[in-house]
């Protein structure tokens, strides 16, 4: 057995930084092959793989289709659980989940699930596959079962509504940006998830029949009692676009932006296209990212392609950087040349005369050896301290949950924020229900599709006892 995985096609650093082109390019078919042919085929009933998968792809299965050569019964398998495979197979975080947990990482590096299932949600992408796969699955259930409003179009709302219209369902979709996407549009960048992947995705899911309405803003345009009279049920994944700040000296100082402004304007916005496109943006030389996840890669990737120096500063090490933020993610960052600064904590931001900031002010932490609950290593402040010089920074320390909806009665929310929900994924109002990161907090897209399909199920014994009972 091969013990070590085979590398993907990557551009090279020089092209990357000319473009926002998606940087990995995936596997051919020969070697997607011999990347499947590395798989121990546990049986289904013990495959670990599957077991950690939220959406729980038959990881073997489809993995045994590609060894055999038959692409088709490789898609058909995953679209038994997973809608979006050429999605899900660029962003969702394989190494916390499926691969983290397969067997062959004992005696070698684990098989590249990932880069395999998007090899076969692509080419069921590209050869029509994936429409004709679920025009068979709808067809399957004639007549409307009954109609059911999503709040959101991100990965929760896409997932539950796909789900629920093979279920026979009327589905709506009710976002408040002027394009459908959610997170996917807004918050990743098109060199790690194109747009034409997901304007595919988007359009298959309106061509089952689901429809959109774009700039509803449920709780404003539209409140979500008119829904719970005007539908059967209602699912809730308007996800996590509050985003957290800082709260130290300056924070208000021009070119200070939040992760979700910062990458909004670049990603719906194209703001990198200025004055092409109405919306700009400002650098400068130096860009400062505080944060240490996903979202803060994201962002100091796309400040380098808009020609700044970015720096990411994080109040941990490495290591622990590595436990939020994808190491694919990371390591692409630091090939391109993105600058690391670790144990360094914002205590202010410094601005010149015309209120535009400067640089940053930085406590200097050291770690304790003891962890938090989080697993990562609790830190203390020394009281030493250094400025970084910026132009403009980016603030990455997460999301909280959209809280319009909190405006409306009859929700109970956390303590944190997000919607309570019952073990059906129900909320305090009867036949309401919600997933994603309304749920959960800022969580991964995979997540978020794995409650959309779960929802659809609840959704779907809770519109048939209602009807049985009438």
């Amino acid at each position: 057995m091969v013990k070590k995985r085979f590398t993907p096609e990557v551009l090279s650093v020089s092209e990357r930084l000319r473009s926002f082109g998606e940087v990995v390019l995936g596997y051919d078919y020969e070697t997607s092959v011999r990347e499947a042919s590395r798989c121990l085929r546990c049986p289904l009933w013990f495959a670990p793989c599957s077991k950690a998968c939220p959406l729980k792809v038959k990881v073997p299965a489809f993995l045994e289709y590609i060894v055999k050569g038959d692409l088709e019964a490789a898609a058909r398998k995953v679209y038994e659980d997973n809608l979006f495979p050429s999605i899900t197979g660029r962003v969702c975080p394989q190494e916390w989940f499926c691969e983290g947990n397969c067997v062959v990482s004992k005696i070698g590096e684990s098989v590249s699930v990932g880069l395999l299932e998007r090899y076969v949600g692509d080419y069921a992408r590209e050869n029509g596959l994936d429409e004709k796969i679920l025009a068979e699955m709808v067809s399957k259930n004639s007549g409307v079962k009954g109609r059911v409003a999503v709040v959101g179009s991100g990965p929760a709302g896409l997932s539950v509504a796909g789900w629920l219209r093979l279920r026979g369902y009327e589905v709506v979709v009710y976002e408040a940006l002027h394009r459908p996407g959610g997170v996917l549009a807004y918050g990743i960048p098109e060199f790690r998830l194109p747009r034409s992947v997901l304007d595919h995705e988007l359009k298959k899911i309106e061509n089952l029949g689901v429809e959109i309405r774009l700039n509803h803003v449920v709780g404003k345009t539209v409140l979500l009692s008119e829904l719970t009279s005007e539908y059967d049920a209602v699912f809730i994944g308007s996800g996590a676009g509050t985003p957290k700040l800082l709260d130290v000296p300056g924070v208000d100082l021009n070119n200070i932006y939040t992760a979700n402004e910062f990458l909004t304007r670049v990603n719906l916005m194209r703001a990198h296209l200025f004055p092409e496109w109405d919306t700009p943006i400002n650098v400068g030389k130096t860009t400062v990212i505080i944060g240490g996840g996903n979202t803060a890669m994201d962002a100091a990737r796309v400040a380098l392609r808009l020609g700044s120096k970015p720096v990411v500063v994080y109040r941990r090490d490495r290591e622990d950087m590595l436990k939020t933020a994808r190491r694919d993610e990371v390591l692409h960052a630091e090939e391109e040349g993105v600058e690391f600064k670790y144990y360094l904590q914002p205590v202010e931001f410094i601005g010149d005369e015309n209120g535009f900031v400067k640089a940053v002010k930085f406590e200097v932490m050291e770690p304790l050896n003891e962890l938090d609950q989080r697993g990562k290593k609790k830190i203390v402040g020394t009281g030493r301290y250094v400025e970084i010089p910026a132009d403009a920074v980016v603030i990455a320390i997460g999301l909280e949950p959209n809280r319009v909806l909190m405006e409306e009665s009859g929700l109970r929310f956390n303590e944190d924020g997000t919607i309570a929900v019952d073990d059906h994924l129900m909320t305090s109002l009867p036949g309401v229900f919600a997933g994603g990161d309304a749920i959960r907090g800022e969580s991964t897209v995979v997540e978020a599709m794995a409650d959309g399909k779960r929802a659809a199920e609840e959704i779907d014994l809770y519109v048939r006892r209602k009807k049985e009972l009438a």
